[in-house]
């Protein structure tokens, strides 16, 4: 069964073909036979898998005949091989006169053949000298699809020819539909008495995974498909080929629903069904997978022997999936071809029995499921209890995710009892906040408003916490401390109230860079929490903001032993957001102003591993591992945050936490020169923010500024870094003095480029802040103090490059961010201040050194904007880029090259170079890897750099040479 998607590829079976290759020619001596048998259901890609490796065999030098079996038994003997013939025979050039004599003198053979009292045998034996002329002592590789319809005559010729009574190399490849081979089936004896064959091979042709159909389908509707679509696809093809190919032309198409085509073969099959079967198959469509035996007998009420060979006979027909734990539906469109060949009260009543046989059953009861059926089966007044109790149950197991599409489906259902009393406030607060903790952010901040508008009134002190932390998720920052400040405010907060008020406002402001207003609200909120009982949660997320806010303006290790505290009390006490809190705010402080890069990116990772296991990934965790891609970002291990990142795209985040998490990947692609992605990234995150703090907008125009200027667009650099000095209220000088250093390398740049006028104002200004910043910083902790001090450097170097760039303030910037072991700074202090000895026609052969080891750091972690300059700086001072070293050096260094050609590659590019290898392209190793496609292009031009290669069969080439060493 093959769509009609001509340019569809062939996905994940590069392997398979590879193994069939082998089996047919490869592994087969002189004179001998091979076979390999395809089975598979419907649509898994055995006929286009066919011509696939028949194509190849040929360009191998085989001699390859293709028939296919019909479906009308044995009233055409032979029919494939005549077939096969006819074919090859149109096909043949008058210069294969030879061939084509032979082939129509077999043909012949056959016309002229009368029933001669010789018998079969005979005819096997003729048809067998028959291929050994035609093969003419190439190898033969005869091709059957269908063979489940192959006619009597065929399947003696398949037992003759492999059993090596021929006299000829012959290598047999065929497919077969699996769900065809039921019950006394001939086939099934014939591939009995093969198999026992040392050279014949009975292949099962499985669905695709997961990767390989969304590849599939990206490649057929020409674009990656959004998480959703994804998803969507992969649960109803069940990984068929055939199906993700016509579910994505509608999905390129924009048709809704099913297609006929789809329909009339789903039903095909269905309907082929015995009639048990048939009812079982409609059965578990109707159920929640998997289904189990005990439920299916109570359901369909059939005696057992009976329920057993129905539900073999689903399964053999390759409709139904059996387990240990139940039946699946292999393909969920069953279920959707099913739900329309069903009367409304045939299907009620099949959920009715699910139900009454789910109560009846001993034991803890399927709330989940219970609500289902009871709801499909029109009963909202008994499905309703059962959703509030599924509800709590996936709370207490931490499944927020789930929990919200419970609460969701007992509002729906409230809303259709009609005369049921329910507290219809109290399920709007828990749908509130279980959408909050899974990270649905706008759909909780609108539970909470129709919550609003039922209670009535004024909004209470807890409805303003509510909100505020709703709105702060969202990442709308300003709009959530206003409504913090309206909590305090309000009269009837209680104790408890103003505690928790104060705390999460002072961990608003610490996300806010506003530290000092931080520790302030933090110590008034633990002073609130002494004189209120079970408190946990204040004094938690109180002590990590006054512990950052002290070991960041004060005392550092003071502040990082409270913070080890409110983990700890978070951890005894077990609420997961207080945990999580616990986490971040630890991470943050470690990789953020203490410097302490390697502990805070193993800090932040398993924060987020734990916080996975208590059901917040998709918010806290991703958020986490935003901190642990921007501590490797730092310390230049690139390719490994590229791998967090895609961890983290898995959940699919929102809010805040898609800002964080989008800043820190907008990092990696600035500093690759990923131009259109940062780009597509910094717009994203401009967008989201809706009202956030300079936590979040300081970062953003710094990074804006950075693109801007690899862009060669000075201007642009320079009014994303004058919006952000006008628009911050920051304590953090660590991300101000960042933004500093832009602003006067953009003036810099501007001045070397010439293609913009240098702003003297907007110089002054930069240079009062970083004096500002200079004398705000002497009064913070000593890690602060020395981070800032390495941007400060880089200031003060900047400002020289406007009259005669000083080597001196260059290579003091050096020393700075070596001393902090942050490579990519330090790289390029290197090129600047070899930029500023090459201009002043001294120390060249210190340049040099420095333009040497700049372009190793480069080159190492991918800075493709970075290496660029360094190069055209080389090359204008004709200076070379190789390293410098003793003959024997460079014997060893010749020794060590052969050994590993690919010692020069980081672990990302090794990683991307093997998908090149395996033939793929930017597109689909982007998809694989999770990243854009031009930072594939980024890597591969990389990869040929370092391998000193031009072609992707050049850098394949040495890949495999190096992988079978």
């Amino acid at each position: 069964m093959a769509s009609d998607v001509d340019t569809a590829p062939l996905v994940g079976r590069a392997e398979l073909v590879q193994t069939v290759r082998s089996a047919l020619l490869g592994d087969v001596a002189q004179g001998q036979t091979a076979a390999v048998f395809l089975t598979g259901e419907s649509g898994v890609g055995k006929t286009r898998l066919l011509g696939e490796i028949g194509a190849r065999l040929r360009d191998q030098g085989a001699l390859v005949l293709t028939g296919s079996c019909l479906d009308i038994g044995d009233a055409s003997p032979l029919h494939p091989l005549l077939q096969a013939l006819r074919r090859l025979d149109a096909d043949l050039s008058a210069a294969q006169a030879r061939t084509s004599s032979a082939v129509r003198g077999l043909l012949q053979m056959f016309a002229d053949e009368t029933g001669s009292p010789d018998g079969a045998g005979a005819l096997l034996e003729r048809v067998s000298r028959g291929l050994h002329l035609i093969a003419e002592g190439r190898p033969l590789v005869l091709i059957l699809d269908d063979l489940q319809w192959v006619d009597r005559s065929t399947r003696q010729l398949l037992l003759y020819l492999l059993a090596g009574l021929g006299d000829l190399q012959l290598s047999v490849l065929a497919a077969v539909r699996a769900e065809s081979l039921q019950g006394a089936h001939p086939l099934r004896r014939v591939l009995t008495e093969l198999r026992r064959l040392r050279t014949v091979r009975v292949l099962d042709l499985s669905p695709l995974d997961r990767a390989d159909t969304e590849q599939l389908a990206a490649a057929v509707v020409g674009r990656t498909l959004s998480p959703d679509a994804a998803e969507q696809v992969w649960q109803r093809s069940g990984g068929n080929p055939f199906v993700i190919e016509e579910l994505a032309r509608d999905l390129r198409d924009g048709r809704d629903g099913l297609s006929e085509t789809l329909r009339e073969i789903f039903l095909d099959r269905v309907d082929a069904l015995p009639q048990h079967a048939h009812a079982v198959v409609h059965a578990v469509a109707a159920g929640v997978e998997p289904v189990q035996h005990w439920l299916l007998a109570e359901v369909l009420r059939l005696p057992e022997d009976e329920l057993i060979d129905a539900a073999r006979a689903a399964v053999a027909h390759r409709l139904l999936v059996g387990a240990d734990d139940g039946y699946r539906l292999r393909h969920r469109l069953v279920a959707e071809v099913l739900a329309h060949e069903l009367l409304p009260a045939e299907r009620s009543g099949l959920h009715r029995r699910y139900a009454e046989a789910l109560t009846a059953a001993p034991g803890e009861l399927h709330q989940a499921r219970l609500a289902h059926h009871w709801r499909l089966a029109g009963e909202p007044a008994r499905a309703l209890p059962a959703a509030v109790a599924a509800a709590q149950e996936a709370e207490r197991l931490h499944g927020y995710a789930e929990a919200h599409r419970h609460w969701t489906a007992a509002l729906h259902l409230a809303g259709d009892s009609g005369s049921l009393e329910v507290d219809r406030i109290e399920l709007l607060g828990n749908a509130a906040e279980a959408a909050h903790h899974c990270g649905e952010h706008a759909r909780a901040l609108a539970l909470l408003e129709e919550l609003a508008a039922v209670r009535g009134g004024a909004p209470t002190c807890a409805l303003h916490i509510r909100r505020a932390r709703y709105l702060a998720a969202a990442g709308r920052s300003a709009l959530a401390e206003e409504e913090y400040e309206r909590a305090l405010e309000t009269a009837d907060c209680s104790p408890r109230d103003r505690a928790a008020a104060a705390a999460r406002l002072a961990e608003l402001l610490l996300h806010l860079g506003r530290y000092a207003d931080a520790g302030e609200r933090a110590r008034e909120a633990l002073a609130l929490a002494e004189n209120v009982e079970g408190s946990a949660t204040e004094v938690v997320l109180a002590s990590s903001a006054l512990g950052f806010s002290d070991a960041f303006l004060e005392d550092p290790d003071a502040g990082l032993a409270v913070m080890r505290d409110a983990l700890d009390t978070a951890e005894r006490a077990g609420q997961p957001e207080d945990v999580a809190c616990a986490y971040l705010h630890l991470a943050e402080l470690l990789t953020g102003p203490l410097n302490i890069l390697e502990e805070g990116v193993v800090v932040a990772r398993r924060g987020a591993e734990r916080v996975a296991e208590l059901g917040l990934g998709r918010t806290w965790g991703t958020r986490l591992l935003a901190i642990a891609i921007n501590g490797l970002f730092r310390v230049g291990q690139w390719a490994e945050a590229e791998k967090v990142v895609a961890a983290a795209l898995r959940h699919r985040p929102s809010g805040a936490d898609a800002v964080e998490l989008l800043l820190a990947r907008c990092r990696l692609s600035v500093g690759y020169g990923d131009i259109e992605a940062a780009g597509r990234d910094l717009d994203a995150v401009a967008t989201l923010l809706a009202g956030g703090g300079a936590r979040h907008v300081i970062p953003l125009l710094t990074l804006r500024s950075g693109l801007a200027m690899w862009e060669g667009r000075h201007d642009v650099a320079r009014l994303a870094v004058q919006r952000g000095l006008t628009e911050s209220r920051s304590d953090d000088v660590m991300i101000l003095s960042a933004l500093v250093w832009h602003g006067l390398r953009a003036e810099a740049e501007a001045h070397a480029s010439r293609t913009v006028d240098v702003d003297p104002t907007a110089v002054r200004r930069l240079r009062d802040v970083a004096d500002r910043m200079a004398r705000k910083s002497a009064g913070a902790a000593r890690p602060v103090r020395s981070v800032v001090e390495g941007f400060l450097a880089l200031c003060a170097a900047e400002v020289s490059r406007l009259d005669g760039s000083d080597p001196e303030l260059w290579a003091a910037s050096v020393a700075e961010w070596d001393r902090r072991n942050h490579p990519y700074p330090a790289a390029y202090s290197r090129l600047r201040q070899a930029e500023a000895l090459l201009a002043r026609r001294s120390r060249v052969a210190t340049a040099g050194k420095l333009l040497r080891e700049a372009y190793r750091v480069a080159q190492g972690l991918g800075a493709v904007p970075l290496t660029s300059e360094i190069r055209e700086l080389a090359g204008r001072a004709r200076v070379s880029l190789e390293e410098r070293d003793t003959d024997g050096a460079r014997a060893a260094a010749s020794a060590e090259s052969v050994d590993d050609e690919l010692a020069a590659l980081t672990a990302r590019e090794r990683e991307v170079l093997a998908l090149v290898a395996e033939g793929l392209t930017n597109r689909e190793i982007g998809q694989r890897l999770f990243i854009s496609e031009r930072t594939i292009g980024v890597h591969v031009s990389h990869i040929f750099d370092k391998l000193q290669v031009r072609t992707r069969v050049q850098a394949s080439a040495i890949m495999l040479r190096n992988s079978r060493g």
